[in-house]
């Protein structure tokens, strides 16, 4: 009986976690301003992208006291991303005092995916329909 108990307990957690997980990816879509599981895919790999770009950008700051463009960063090795993630590309624009990650959509696709997305030295996320 305690094993049926033991069981029952696990199927259960499990499930409240699966949602909190659906509604969690629900909302995350919803902010983005997209209902499409496709979409939502390609916008969490480029947030991912451009949370590596920004920590890339504090740490060449840090050993190089100022900021660099994304070719810099990729020539010093400071990062290994690539320069796009379809349909989006990135762009760093730099000043003396911080910096902005910008990934824009180059194409026109109906997938309602935001048209540009960006994070700063804050690590502030900003989208743009």
């Amino acid at each position: 009986m305690s094993r049926l108990f033991g069981f029952l307990s696990v199927v259960i957690v499990m499930a409240a976690g699966l949602y909190i997980y659906s509604r969690q990816v629900q909302s995350t879509s919803a902010a983005m301003g997209t209902n499409n599981p496709k979409a939502a895919i390609n916008i969490t790999g480029v947030r991912t992208d451009l949370m590596t770009i920004a920590q890339a950008e504090r740490g060449y700051f840090a050993l190089e006291g100022k900021y660099a463009s994304l070719d810099d960063l990729i020539s010093s090795r400071s990062l290994s991303v690539a320069r796009q993630r379809l349909p989006y590309s990135y762009d760093i624009e730099t000043s003396g005092s911080g910096f902005r990650v910008v990934a824009s959509r180059t194409s026109e696709d109906k997938s309602g995916a935001p048209a540009q997305i960006s994070v700063d030295e804050n690590m502030q996320f900003q989208v743009v329909q």
